[in-house]
């Protein structure tokens, strides 16, 4: 069989940086008038995205796909929220999932394949992100104090 032609779109490596992704998915995105073709220049950025579930539908939310440049009227708003398509059981699983503690649902890539606008969805955890040097400034304190009070007691 010959593999299936994927054209890679946009890429999110923010995520891979800021949370652990547990789960991939596939699904379908509904676009309308001329943003397919501005998808296919390559116009699209989903940094800032997110995705949301809402009465058993999913929607992604901060994708910003520009407004094609020889379009007309009937361009639609770049940050406009947009459906996604995906199968009922899938979407009750990944409810379920991100009802628990620490879940969250990102998008990971936008791509192509056989004609048809796609974009995998990451199941993430989120990474604990602190500054480090808090911490060594915490233990540096407490060391010392210990210290103090070890040479107070010995005499």
């Amino acid at each position: 069989m010959a593999k299936e032609a994927q054209k890679l779109v946009a890429n999110n490596k923010k995520v891979f940086h800021d949370y652990f992704v547990e789960e991939k998915y596939e699904a379908g995105l509904v676009l309308h008038g001329t943003e397919v073709k501005s998808l296919r220049m390559g116009k699209c950025s989903i940094k800032e995205a997110f995705i949301t579930v809402d009465k058993g539908e999913v929607f992604i939310n901060g994708m910003h796909i520009s407004p094609y440049e020889k379009g007309n009227i009937f361009n639609k708003d770049p940050l406009r929220v947009r459906k996604l398509l995906m199968h009922k059981a899938e979407i009750m699983k990944l409810t379920g999932k991100v009802a628990e503690k620490g879940y969250t649902l990102m998008p990971l890539q936008v791509y192509f394949r056989d004609g048809r606008a796609k974009i995998e969805i990451g199941l993430c955890r989120g990474k604990k992100m602190y500054d480090k040097r808090q911490d060594i400034a915490k233990k540096d304190a407490r060391r010392d104090t210990e210290r103090e009070f070890k040479v107070k007691n010995l005499y």
